[in-house]
């Protein structure tokens, strides 16, 4: 069993590739992260370390280790692997913020991590991976989607800017409990390329964003609405819409994580056609 690093993102995407796809929404992470490091090599200050382990030349697990000392494994076919990838990172790491992965194989990897270099651990967040083929006919709130651009005048442009960026921040409090980093790059990155989308009911009162894609699919993320809005079937109906537009433009699937402690999320992506495919936890070392 031996860990190999690669430099070269293409490199690394191109051994990765076909192991990654067997569970292309469970991976979905992995994917869109390699399809960046390629086309937008930019939007990274460092590049993230990219490893697999094998034996006899199979892959057996994936890793990639982000700035943020995040680190995501893919599903592993030889737990032996766990062990293989800690020591490796031990050599350059002395602490990790956190591993994203597979259930078994995030408290098995945290498990590791802990006897290695004595850093604590806990379950920051249980999530789910869904799928969707075909999105389901549901209810439609008041209302309609559109993308959010640049707008016409400066005024305008402004205040959806300033919009977008008080919505991202309160996503990743709500979301993730930590606070936001950041935000005015990533609403920036958005609008250029003009995949946030705003569901508006004479003015805007939910949003989702496409976050990415994979060779069959696409991602959606960052769902967010304000509280006095909720309730409203207006994440329901802003997901459902920008759903469509992807498979519309002839991606297969579209992927997205929900947190299993939060029951509604859960119960309107389902509605919309989302399918389960497996569970992730995100362990925090502390």
């Amino acid at each position: 069993m031996k860990v190999y690093r690669y430099q070269d993102a293409n490199q690394f995407y191109d051994r990765v590739k076909d192991y990654l796809l067997r569970d292309e929404a469970l991976h979905n992470r992995l994917l869109v992260l390699c399809h960046s490091l390629i086309h937008n090599p930019e939007a990274f200050e460092e590049k993230p370390l990219l490893a697999t382990v094998e034996v006899e030349g199979d892959i057996v697990a994936v890793a990639i280790r982000t700035r943020l000392r995040n680190l995501l494994l893919s599903k592993i076919q030889d737990f032996g692997a766990i062990e293989a990838i800690a020591q490796n990172l031990h050599l350059t790491e002395n602490s990790l913020a956190e591993v994203n992965a597979p259930n078994a194989e995030a408290k098995a990897f945290a498990e590791t991590w802990r006897s290695l270099t004595s850093q604590s651990y806990e379950i920051k967040m249980a999530l789910r991976a869904f799928q969707l083929k075909q999105v389901e006919k549901i209810s439609q709130a008041t209302g309609e989607l559109r993308q959010a651009t640049e707008s016409d005048t400066l005024t305008e442009s402004l205040r959806e800017r300033e919009l977008l960026i008080d919505w991202f921040e309160a996503f990743v409090v709500e979301a993730l409990g930590i606070a936001a980093t950041n935000t005015e790059r990533a609403v920036e990155r958005h609008l250029q390329r003009g995949t946030a989308y705003l569901w508006e009911d004479e003015t805007p009162v939910s949003m989702a964003c496409h976050v990415g894609i994979t060779p069959n699919g696409a991602a959606i993320s960052v769902v967010y609405t304000p509280p006095e809005h909720r309730r409203k079937g207006y994440a329901s109906s802003c997901v459902a819409a920008l759903s469509q537009i992807l498979l519309s433009r002839g991606h297969k699937y579209c992927f997205l994580f929900t947190d299993l402690a939060n029951p509604t999320s859960n119960h309107i992506y389902q509605a919309i056609g989302y399918q389960s495919v497996g569970d992730l936890y995100d362990c925090s070392f502390l």
